[in-house]
């Protein structure tokens, strides 16, 4: 997020019929949500958190130098600085967050932040001197280091035993307990699975919905995703109820979505589908390494694909064939796989909603693109956004993968309250959204009669509850499937109660797409729908451009605003003031709907171009933006979908 300089006014909930004034829509956190009170749908409100922090007790945010606590990353979330491996001292901008969960690496949780805790058995365990003798000064001898950990935990060593792990597991849960103010700001119960396959990420964040936790978590030293959701199942027959989400899935190289063979090699089946959704109904589709919604060379006909993708793919400068690399790893390709598997097999492994995160091992994210922090050294030059003064300028530069990561995304969710039941209940039914790191808040809704029944209602936001499903919803036709059904219980799908289309189900769904801006942030420039759907049993997709601004109107045949000419001036990241939108809002008929074939829809909403964080550094020193990285970008927010199924 880039911070304009305006004044954040108060919060407004996309739950009334009026229009929104200009820099109405208010500054998120804060308590935003109040507490609990009302229940009814059309009353839940927005609110935005992070549930992808590391701090000391993750292995490798320590060997960053990292020092710094749950409690620490809990102040920061609540607007306090806290220190910053480089010494200097970090805290938002802007408003603090409503939620956030600290999601230390289960892998050898504490191990290595207890070798300097007197009280830890393994004080003065014989890796310390090498741990610490190389830390701060030469890699190799802090990967080294690392590989012996490794070695010494698979062997049993008490490094890694379940006493040194339940206890920094129980210190995170306190930390939790500590801060978590019901009503004001949620502290959320949380843990990273960390699974990797020859440098591939499978890796995947297990959040609870309370405050009861198993004594340790379930690690990928356990077994793989399958086990981690047969152990969910498990916990959620005792009464503990948790869910976990797939991230980083643009760096696992095709093993975040397969579709035919289980990590194990068995072959998918609807089982596997089954067990797969009812615990991951949601999935951390932008963070600090990368977008994973889409890949250009999966989506070539979008034109708003090439948005932060990680240049280099983990340790290869090069990609010879893209296609097999990235398959398996983006959401949208996972949601066009997902329709293909239930025709198959009867269930949607990846009727996946969407949440965004920071990933931040410093026990703090950075959202804000002016406002950017990385690991341990805390500079430009270590960022990769600024050359140093041996290389002479950008000719003689090459620019490491990390300066094409961003700064962390945020996860967004309509709850009736900011409590941990509420936002955990927004996951489980995918009414949740994310975003790249701005504010927008985003409505979406779908239903047969909808655009009616919203045009005539004083509320429209409960109207298209009554006639309609939220984000994460599914429609069914020719009827409606059962009121309620499925809601507060976890499965394949969270579904609502759709007015019902003609009997002949030949009439398309309409949709309320619904958008606020960021008042901390640039104007809004257009809301997209994008579309996934089932033809002869093959997969397509196409984005329609459905509101502009700036009184702009789709074209009829290629579905495209107009640009609307806002600009960037990139000696001093100023942006035009006159151009944009406060709020888009529409509602839309699918032109080329089919009653017979498989869909989903979900929103994307794109802000008018902003300088992206490299551009900031270069403009503090005063040298011309790294030319191997784009020097604006268009911040966003993604709906979760909405499903249509025959």
């Amino acid at each position: 997020m880039t911070r304009t300089g305006l004044p954040g006014l108060a919060l407004i909930v996309l739950a009334c019929g009026a229009p929104a004034a200009d820099d109405a829509s208010g500054a998120a956190g804060s308590g935003a949500a109040g507490a609990a009170g009302s229940t009814a749908p059309a009353d839940r409100v927005a609110l935005f958190g992070d549930m992808h922090i590391h701090t000391m007790y993750s292995h490798d945010a320590f060997m960053g130098t990292v020092r710094t606590t749950p409690d620490d990353a809990y102040r920061y979330a609540q607007g306090e600085a806290i220190p910053h491996p480089s010494g200097e001292s970090i805290r938002l901008s802007g408003a603090p967050l409503d939620f956030l969960a600290v999601t230390d690496h289960a892998e050898y949780l504490g191990a290595l932040a207890a070798l300097i805790d007197p009280s830890s058995p393994t004080y003065g365990h014989p890796l310390t001197e090498d741990l610490f003798s190389g830390q701060g000064r030469d890699a190799r001898a802090r990967l080294g280091a690392l590989s012996r950990l490794r070695e010494l935990g698979r062997a049993g060593d008490p490094i890694n035993g379940p006493e040194v792990r339940a206890s920094a597991w129980q210190r995170t849960m306190e930390s939790a307990e500590r801060h978590n103010d019901p009503g004001r700001f949620t502290a959320l119960i949380g843990y990273e699975y960390t699974m990797g396959v020859g440098g591939r990420h499978v890796h995947r964040n297990v959040i609870f919905r309370g405050s009861e936790a198993p004594e340790l978590p379930f690690s990928s030293l356990d077994g793989d995703p399958e086990d981690l959701w047969n152990w969910l199942d498990g916990l959620r027959e005792e009464g503990i109820e948790a869910l976990a989400m797939p991230h980083n899935m643009n760096q696992s190289d095709g093993l975040a979505f397969p579709d035919r063979e289980t990590w194990k090699g068995a072959e998918i089946d609807a089982e596997f589908a089954a067990k797969r959704i009812r615990n991951e109904p949601v999935a951390e589709i932008s963070q600090q390494k990368g977008t994973s919604e889409v890949h250009p060379s999966l989506s070539p006909n979008d034109e708003w694909a090439d948005f932060q993708i990680v240049q280099y793919y983990l340790d290869r400068v090069n990609n010879t064939d893209p296609i097999s690399v990235f398959k398996g790893g983006y959401w949208r390709d996972a949601l066009l796989t997902g329709l293909e598997m239930e025709e198959r097999l009867g269930v949607n492994p990846y009727a996946l909603g969407a949440v965004g995160s920071s990933d931040s091992h410093v026990s703090a994210g950075s959202y804000e693109e002016d406002n950017r922090f990385s690991s341990r050294t805390n500079t430009p030059q270590a960022r990769g956004s600024a050359y140093r003064e041996e290389d002479g300028g950008w000719e003689n530069f090459w620019t490491p993968r990390t300066a094409t990561h961003g700064t962390g995304g945020l996860a967004g969710v309509w709850a009736e309250s900011n409590t941990r039941a509420a936002i955990f209940d927004a996951l489980r039914r995918r009414e949740s959204f994310a975003t790249s790191g701005t504010r927008i808040r985003v409505r979406f809704f779908g239903g047969f009669g909808l655009e009616e029944a919203v045009a005539e209602a004083a509320d429209p936001i409960a109207a298209a509850y009554e006639a309609g499903v939220p984000m994460g919803g599914d429609l069914s036709a020719p009827g409606p499937r059962a009121p309620g059904a499925a809601t507060d219980a976890p499965g394949p799908r969270t579904l609502g109660a759709p007015a019902s289309p003609p009997a002949s189900g030949s009439a398309a769904p309409s949709f309320l797409v619904w958008a606020l801006r960021d008042p901390e942030n640039a104007w809004l420039q257009r809301a997209q729908v994008i579309k996934g759907w089932l033809e002869d049993g093959e997969a397509h997709e196409r984005v329609y451009d459905v509101v502009c601004s700036d009184g702009l109107e789709p074209d009829p045949e290629t579905h495209r605003c107009e640009d609307n000419g806002a600009q960037v001036n990139l000696d001093d990241c100023s942006i035009s003031r006159d151009k944009g939108a406060v709020e888009l809002r529409t509602t839309w008929t699918d032109p080329d709907f089919d009653p017979g074939a498989r869909s989903f829809y979900y929103v994307r909403v794109l802000e008018n171009p902003t300088c992206r964080w490299s551009t900031w550094d270069a403009l503090s020193l005063g040298i011309e933006p790294n030319p191997d990285l784009h020097a604006t970008h268009q911040e966003r927010a993604w709906s979760s979908p909405i499903w249509y199924t025959p």
